[in-house]
């Protein structure tokens, strides 16, 4: 099981899709969920707690240190670290303080997921001036400091951005020691942005087009140097294709992966933290039995012609449909041409494949690891 173990809700960035959206947006109706307000900010269970509730897994737990930033606060990482030695450890984090957590809890991390919208231009638009080069020049002593693990440029995506230069600037780019590429579309999150922006326009002009020319470049650096980039929606989506598997939720909430909020009550995932509807006990008295009744989305996901490969994107704009029938749609649509554009070109992977250029095996990936799969 993987549990996203919210450190804090504080953050030390001020970004235009985060908290720039989340003042415009307080207090806006949920049709009719039941919204927490309450959640401290940060932890206040013990470590205890977390250690005997997380004992009850008797697979591989993966804890997923999540915020706000939760490197603001360090101690009570590696207090959980110490306290549950025999889990796997992955980190969400903004870069600007991983020169703060020492070598030896640093290097036990088996994955970074480091918040990068592109290049340094576009990141510093983003999430403040100076940014980009402070998280780069953190990710470089990183590796220098010996970590061997994965570190995935989780990029937020919107208006601003295009799409296939962005993402070949960071996986083909020696700027920044990127390892893989992830990318979430800034939709659907929030309530009030939708009639103020270009969002249509612009998935149809930039994003589906750019995106289609990022997948021909996908496939052509496997002809070309034999190598699969890690493109996270492509590799996912890909495997699947190849191997002819269906799936739930891809990223995995509410039936492979969980949140715990600060005041120990569970969610299906970190963005539906306060949403009481979906709480699924808390982890001072909760059993994994209660786990087991697995949330997962409901229409109008489960009648689309790619559910089962979609998997129902996101389980929070679905419960949530904050941008109306329209914008839900029209998110939808560019996941519905991403999977076309993919399908379209699997039967020249196929050939790379067979010809012994790429391995089928390069399509294997870490799941539920915090990436969603589907922007």
């Amino acid at each position: 099981m993987n549990f996203y173990v919210t450190l804090t809700t504080n953050c030390n960035l001020k970004c235009k899709y985060c908290y720039e959206k989340s003042c415009e947006d307080f207090g806006s109706d949920f049709h009719g969920l039941t919204i927490d307000y309450s959640i401290p900010s940060s932890v206040t269970y013990r470590t205890n707690v977390l250690r005997k509730f997380v004992e009850q897994d008797s697979s591989d737990p993966v804890l997923i240190f999540y915020g706000g930033e939760p490197l603001l606060k360090i101690k009570r990482l590696k207090e959980t670290m110490d306290a549950i030695p025999n889990a796997h450890f992955v980190i969400q984090t903004n870069g600007l303080l991983l020169d703060r957590i020492d070598s030896d809890y640093l290097n036990r991390l088996d994955s970074i997921f480091v918040s990068l919208d592109g290049d340094e231009a576009l990141t510093d638009y983003y999430r403040g001036r100076g940014t980009y080069k402070r998280v780069r020049n953190n990710l470089r002593s990183v590796r220098e400091r010996g970590f061997q693990g994965e570190i995935v440029a989780r990029m937020t995506v919107a208006e601003a951005t295009e799409i296939d230069t962005q993402v070949l600037g960071l996986i083909d780019g020696d700027e920044v020691p990127i390892s893989s590429v992830h990318w979430q579309l800034d939709a659907l999150f929030w309530q009030n942005d939708y009639p103020k922006r270009r969002f249509s326009e612009w998935i149809t002009q930039s994003y589906n087009p750019r995106l289609r020319r990022l997948i021909r470049a996908w496939v052509d650096h496997m002809r070309n140097a034999g190598e699969v980039w890690r493109m996270y929606p492509f590799v996912g989506i890909t495997h699947s294709m190849l191997n002819g598997d269906s799936s739930h939720l891809r990223c995995g909430a509410g039936w492979r992966v969980f949140n715990i909020q600060t005041d120990g009550n569970i969610t299906p995932c970190p963005v539906m933290a306060g949403m009481k509807d979906f709480y699924l006990g808390n982890i001072r008295d909760a059993s994994f039995d209660r786990l087991k009744d697995a949330v997962f989305v409901s229409e109008p996901c489960t009648s689309c012609k790619v559910f089962t490969i979609c998997g129902g994107r996101c389980l929070y704009a679905n419960a949530t449909k904050l941008w109306g029938a329209e914008g839900f749609n029209q998110v939808c649509d560019t996941v519905i041409r991403m999977i076309k554009e993919l399908f379209d070109a699997v039967p020249q992977i196929k050939s790379l494949i067979e010809s012994g250029k790429i391995q089928q095996e390069d399509f294997e990936y870490p799941k539920y690891n915090g990436c969603e799969i589907i922007p």
